[in-house]
């Protein structure tokens, strides 16, 4: 670390940081949206918001904001309650924003319709959340959208059988093309408000040279994200964040690949100095600027 530290980051650029910064508390990151954003830390899937955690480590903190079986309708519902204001908007320092629902709200109207919410309605709720994200942290606070995955219809209907046994219907709730609807329908959301879009129903199916043959691996349902899938996600955003973001994009040591102690953020300090920056001989100096 020390010898990266030096040749990109030495101790001058790191205190003339420092002293410029009015950041006195670590940043937030934070994640809205429905089980796929709930399930984004587990540990044994690889977790996509451990993922942007990770990245982060030592300068924001990563808040997961996700609500299992909630449409975007039901999102905004609880966000109008005293206990979802408290929940989703009382946080200082807020960089950075994912919005990541449609899974549910694609639900087939007649086959689910407890869960299912018309594509105007969906477009509708994603910006009447994105504009409370921007009342209650700024207008210029990062926001990405991502959109519903791709459904595997065989893994859907596996994941029927192996749950209902002798009940399972065999008809789908969700599909490839209803999944495909919404995905365009937030693409038209981000377009209109000038957002970046993370557009995973595309991205998961098709790279450069046409359609991945393994796209279905990256679900474990048909639905939700398998370890390779989430790996995807974080993987992406990670990406899309240094491509459209660089302000708020933590870049790696470029020698040693490091971001625990080798890092560099223009605009999002780590909280308190590296361990290569503190003379054993004299601790106290290089914490006087902390």
């Amino acid at each position: 670390d020390r010898s990266c530290n030096a040749a990109l980051s030495p101790l001058s650029q790191h205190k003339k940081i420092i002293m410029t910064s009015t950041q006195t508390k670590r940043a937030k990151i934070l994640l809205f949206g429905d089980s796929i954003t709930q399930q984004s830390f587990s540990a044994n899937d690889c977790g996509w918001g451990a993922c942007i955690s990770d990245r982060y480590q030592r300068r924001a903190d990563v808040l997961n904001r996700g609500f299992s079986g909630y449409n975007s309708g039901w999102f905004l519902k609880f966000a109008a309650t005293d206990e979802g204001k408290a929940d989703l908007f009382e946080h200082e320092g807020v960089r950075l924003v994912t919005i990541f629902f449609g899974a549910n709200d694609a639900s087939d109207p007649v086959l689910n319709k407890r869960q299912h919410v018309p594509l105007e309605t969906y477009k509708s709720n994603i910006k009447d959340i994105v504009s409370l994200v921007r009342a209650n942290f700024g207008h210029d606070v990062n926001i990405i959208l991502i959109t519903p995955p791709p459904v595997c219809h065989d893994g859907r209907l596996r994941f029927q059988k192996e749950r209902y046994k002798d009940k399972a219907t065999g008809n789908l709730e969700r599909t490839l093309d209803l999944s495909g609807q919404y995905a365009k329908g937030g693409k038209e959301v981000a377009d209109e408000m000038g957002l970046p879009l993370l557009d995973l129903w595309t991205k998961m199916q098709f790279s450069s040279s046409g359609e991945r043959e393994n796209w279905r691996e990256f679900l474990s349902d048909g639905l939700h994200l398998s370890a390779s899938g989430n790996m995807f996600v974080g993987e992406s955003l990670i990406e899309m964040i240094g491509q459209l973001l660089p302000d708020v994009s933590v870049k790696p040591c470029p020698e040693s690949g490091n971001i625990n102690s080798s890092s560099v953020c223009s605009t999002i300090q780590r909280i308190g100095p590296w361990h290569d920056e503190i003379d054993h001989a004299e601790p106290d100096k290089a914490f006087e600027s902390s």
